[in-house]
């Protein structure tokens, strides 16, 4: 359920049924010494700049032969309803290609890499001309459809490109690699025979690339729900606020009559009471508001995201989000005694922050062919890097009498429970390890997991 997604973040992609309740509960425990804690980063500021979640019509780890051709062969009806079907299909063919390609770098054997990336060729090859088999003869059709085939080719280009970049290289499979060079040639030069992109936006890689990522954009239009933020609170805090003023301030004209009626005229004495008096309301006010609000809102969500159909506008879906600084006494006991099964030496004064977010789908059914809703959320890890330190220190090994030294990083390590309740099933729990440094994410290790505690339970070596 969780993996890393790029160098600073993770994502988490459960799957949503129509009519279900999901929540997802992450508790962080942060060690003092990153330095994260209320002052230095606020639960708004990481919500706003660090925090990702969206939802899209899609089929959990889809890969090339599960694309459902059949939407691209729709093109009667309804321009809407040719657009989304459209859409739908480059959409799927994108993730898919995008998870075939992670699997097949993998691929350290070099004849195995070969093999996968000729028949992740055909098997692309096939989708793109089918998509080209149906090329609408609508004036009004054609734009959509000149936009998604041009995206397509372009990143099917990228991605065979950066696959042959990163993968093995050996002068036994010189053929194989060619075949793929020629198939990433044929895809550019089909592009140029369209005149989908003029000279001057091809000699430019910014403009090449910010045209594909609109491209992008307009190919999820009605797959990728549109999202609506709400914050929850906003009202409640000015009340707050308000009362809080309100009774401080009734507090100090009573003050401020009393000292009058002691002193008949006005005095330095009287000047400095009644200085004295205003000056505390405004030290007070502050962190009594704080304390108060802090109280008021624990537990509550502080934000709503309402999912939305961007072409029919139907209401889809709604997710409320929990962000906030605890202590460790209201951490749940079962969260607290996974917890506790760390190594000693791990047991370190830490900051701790709880996320839960619970996902609401009102929709009875989704688009013809969908089962489930693709839910995406993503943690950027960032902020937690920030005050790092980046000094390196060294390694020194005797042998024979002679020492060597070895450069070694300064690591951290994050430890997170998540507890995850699909409708009124039991809830899962497991633990991660995150290990990081002040560039990226250096692993994730499941450390517990409820679903198989004998074999899943260790202690942090």
């Amino acid at each position: 359920m969780l993996k890393q997604d790029e160098n600073l973040s993770f994502i988490i992609e459960p799957e949503l049924s129509p009519r279900t309740e999901q929540r997802i509960d992450l508790y962080f425990s942060i060690p003092n010494e990153m330095s994260v804690n209320p002052q230095t980063l606020s639960e708004e500021a990481y919500f706003n700049n660090h925090f990702k979640s969206h939802l899209a019509y899609n089929a959990n780890n889809i890969h090339l032969p599960l694309v459902r051709s059949r939407f691209v062969s729709k093109n009667k009806g309804e321009q809407q309803d040719y657009r989304q079907n459209l859409n739908l299909y480059c959409y799927q063919v994108r993730l898919a290609l995008d998870a075939d390609i992670k699997e097949t770098v993998k691929l350290s054997e070099v004849e195995r890499f070969y093999n996968g990336a000729a028949e992740l060729c055909q098997q692309t090859d096939g989708l793109l001309k089918k998509l080209r088999r149906y090329t609408p003869d609508d004036e009004k059709l054609l734009p959509f459809y000149k936009n998604a085939d041009n995206y397509l080719s372009w990143h099917v280009e990228q991605s065979f490109l950066k696959l042959l970049d990163e993968g093995p290289r050996s002068s036994d499979f010189t053929k194989q690699r060619n075949e793929l060079l020629q198939f990433c040639k044929a895809e550019n030069s089909y592009r140029s025979e369209q005149q989908y992109n003029s000279d001057s936006t091809l000699e430019d890689a910014n403009r090449i690339t910010n045209k594909m990522r609109l491209l992008q954009r307009l190919i999820e239009h009605g797959v990728i729900l549109n999202r609506h933020t709400r914050y929850l609170n906003s009202y409640l805090k000015r009340m707050v606020k308000g009362t809080v003023t309100a009774i401080i301030m009734a507090f100090v004209m009573v003050v401020v009559l009393n000292a009058r009626s002691t002193f008949t005229e006005i005095t330095a004495t009287l000047i400095l009471i009644l200085a004295v008096i205003y000056g505390l309301r405004e030290i007070f006010k502050e962190d009594i508001t704080r304390v108060i609000w802090r109280t008021i809102v624990r537990g509550r969500p502080k934000w709503r995201f309402l999912f939305r159909n961007s072409i029919t506008k139907d209401k889809v879906a709604s997710q409320f989000i929990w962000l906030e600084y605890t202590s460790f006494k209201r951490i749940p006991i079962k969260v607290r005694q996974i917890f506790s099964k760390r190594g000693q030496q791990n047991k370190q004064a830490a900051q701790w922050l709880h996320f839960a977010s619970e996902t609401r789908v009102n929709a009875k059914q989704f688009l013809p062919g969908y089962d489930t809703l693709q839910q995406t959320i993503n943690f950027s890890l960032a902020p937690f890097a920030r005050y790092l330190k980046r000094g390196e220190g060294k390694l020194y090994h005797l042998d024979n009498n002679k020492i060597s030294k070895k450069a070694v990083e300064r690591r951290y390590q994050l430890n997170m429970v998540l507890v995850f309740r699909d409708n009124a099933q039991e809830a899962q729990y497991q633990r991660y390890k995150i290990t990081l440094n002040r560039s990226k994410i250096v692993n994730i290790e499941l450390i517990y997991s409820e679903q198989n505690t004998k074999q899943n339970v260790q202690d942090d070596a």
